[in-house]
């Protein structure tokens, strides 16, 4: 009989996120200071093998999704060897990879050999000044050129998720929307969460995912909703008359879907977060590196997962951690 991980408020919490590296080649304006950050020393990153005997443990408790995240997963050495052992593994259903898109082209088809069926592209604007403004690098053309690599591999679906930018990217709502017409991609509008208000206090604020509605709606077209049974995790899906992809719409601060998250996350360093937002973290990997029992282990993730909060840390004045060390 297959176990399940329910918190307090009986959300069974099948989903993990993996973040495998803190390490990025990008320097998006809301993720990483002009400075730069320190980087983690290599020995407290968890080896490959430790993460995967976590998500053993973590699947014997119920867990079937990963998503691999990062940092950016794709500059650490062994990426490829890692997915495929990870869809390799009996129960996992779901294995999904997050990426800012800029060494796909090369990677898209080793990806979907190594087993992989769906990724998550990270992209803010189609425009290349404003592009190159945003993450601090002129790679545009390679992520679009990845973009297209994914979707000609097979892999499905393809995301391309747009993090919302008051002053900045507002005039790429109607491009980025016009790509689901002719290609079967879903392009989803994220409301920026407080990441790096304390840090980073000149980083661009979140408009609404109420205001991306108007505008594609006045500047495109009626969209229709997508049935919520066909629901994409927290996104409301939209569709563009006759269009081959789908629009999704994520109102991570407007909105409040924390009542229906079924997610955990692991950090590169060898933390479970229970919320993406809190402050609160736990070690597991100390644990790993004292040879701990399977059974210790899996109490180790009960345990944040009875931490869960039942709504948003932030509201509530959580302590937010940077976004490369947790990885979405």
């Amino acid at each position: 009989m297959k176990r399940s991980l329910v918190d307090p408020y009986g959300r069974v919490i099948d989903y993990m996120r993996v973040s495998i590296t803190d390490l990025c080649n990008l320097r998006c304006v809301y993720c990483i200071p002009p400075e730069g950050v320190k980087q983690i020393p290599h020995d407290e990153i968890l080896r490959y093998e430790e993460i995967l005997r976590i998500i053993v443990v973590a699947k014997d408790l119920g867990v079937s999704k990963i998503r691999v995240t990062g940092g950016e997963p794709l500059v650490r050495r062994g990426a490829l060897e890692f997915v495929s052992r990870l869809t390799a593994m009996p129960n996992i259903d779901d294995v999904g990879l997050t990426t800012n898109g800029v060494l796909l082209s090369a990677l898209a088809a080793d990806l979907r050999a190594a087993g992989l069926t769906r990724i998550n592209v990270s992209l803010d604007s189609l425009r290349r000044d404003m592009y190159e403004r945003i993450t601090g690098s002129d790679q545009l053309s390679r992520v679009l050129a990845g973009i297209d690599a994914a979707l000609d591999a097979g892999l499905q679906p393809v995301k391309i998720n747009v993090v919302l930018l008051e002053g900045i990217n507002e005039e790429d709502v109607p491009a980025f929307a016009r790509l689901s017409l002719d290609r079967p991609l879903d392009v989803r509008f994220i409301e920026r969460m407080p990441f790096g208000v304390d840090w980073l206090p000149n980083s661009p604020d979140p408009f609404s995912a109420a205001k991306v509605f108007r505008i594609i709606q006045d500047e495109i077209g009626e969209l229709e909703p997508i049935p919520r049974e066909t629901r994409d995790g927290p996104a409301t899906m939209y569709r563009l008359p006759r269009a081959q992809g789908r629009i999704g719409i994520i109102d991570a601060v407007t909105g409040h879907f924390c009542g229906t998250c079924n997610r955990l996350r692991l950090t590169a360093r060898g933390n479970l977060r229970p919320c993406l937002l809190g402050h609160m973290e736990i070690d597991i990997k100390s644990a790993l590196r004292e040879e701990a029992s399977e059974e210790e282990l899996a109490r180790i993730i009960q345990s944040a997962v009875n931490r869960k909060p039942l709504g948003n840390c932030a509201a509530a004045g959580g302590v937010q951690g940077r976004m490369n060390r947790i990885g979405g």
